[in-house]
C-alpha cells in the first residue's frame, strides 16, 4: 500500500470531514511530512481541501459544515459558535452572516481561510459557559439562544459595538429571556457593562411583549 494510499484510508476512517494533518499522521503512525504530502496529493484530485496549514476539510462529504472548523482554528483554546452565528442558526435572525462567529477562551482574532472567514472573540473564562452539541451529529459546540445574544449584549459594550443591533431579530415565545438575565447576572467583573447588558436585555423583552 503506498503512503497516499495509506493516507487516504485514514481519512476515510476518521469518521469526519474536518480534521488536522496531525491527526491523520497519529492514526496512520506517518511523519508530519509525509501526510503532509499525501494530503496534498489527495487535493490535487480533489478528494480534500486545504482550509489553512495544518486544517482540511472533505467539502463534498455530507457531514461537512463550516462550524464544525470552529475548534481547529482556534489555536489550542476553546471554542463555542456564538454570536450573530449562533442566533441564525438557532433561527432569531433570517439573515445569514458572512463571518462564522465564535467566543473563546482566546485572544480576540480573525482567520482567514480557504472556505470563509473566522472571527474569535474572546470572553472571560468564568464566562466561558451555556453552550451544547448542534443537532444529532453533534459536530461542533454552539451556544444556547439566550448565551449567544447575551455574549452578542456582552461584546457590544466594548469598542466598535460590533454586536449592538440585530437585523429583524425574531424572539420567539420559546426563549427564556429569564434564562438571559441570570447570564447577565454573571458578568461580575465590570459593573458598567453588567448594567449595559441588563439594559438591552429589557428593551428587548419589552419590544417582544409589546409584539405578542
Amino acid at each position: 500500500m503506498t503512503s497516499r494510499m495509506s493516507v487516504s484510508h485514514t481519512v476515510r476512517a476518521i469518521g469526519s470531514a474536518v480534521f488536522t494533518t496531525r491527526q491523520i499522521a497519529a492514526l496512520r503512525s506517518g511523519s508530519l511530512s509525509a501526510t503532509s504530502q499525501g494530503l496534498a496529493r489527495m487535493e490535487q484530485q480533489g478528494l480534500v481541501k486545504k482550509v489553512t496549514r495544518g486544517v482540511w476539510c472533505v467539502p463534498d462529504d455530507p457531514r461537512f459544515t463550516i462550524y464544525a472548523l470552529v475548534p481547529l482554528l482556534a489555536g489550542g483554546h476553546r471554542a463555542y459558535v456564538s454570536l450573530i452565528s449562533a442566533l441564525h442558526l438557532h433561527g432569531l435572525i433570517e439573515q445569514i452572516p458572512e463571518i462564522v462567529f465564535a467566543a473563546t477562551t482566546g485572544h480576540t482574532r480573525v482567520r482567514k481561510t480557504s472556505v470563509g472567514t473566522f472571527s474569535y472573540h474572546r470572553i472571560r473564562p468564568r464566562f466561558f459557559a451555556g453552550f451544547d452539541w448542534y443537532g444529532n451529529r453533534q459536530d461542533f459546540l454552539i451556544a444556547t439562544p439566550e448565551k449567544a445574544l447575551v455574549d452578542s449584549l456582552y461584546l457590544s459594550s466594548r469598542k466598535g459595538k460590533r454586536f449592538a443591533f440585530f437585523p429583524e431579530i425574531n424572539l420567539e415565545e420559546d426563549f427564556n429571556f429569564k434564562r438571559a438575565f441570570e447570564w447577565a447576572d454573571l458578568i461580575e467583573d465590570d459593573p458598567w457593562t453588567r448594567a449595559y447588558v441588563f439594559r438591552k436585555l429589557e428593551t428587548l423583552q419589552n419590544g417582544a411583549i409589546s409584539t405578542s
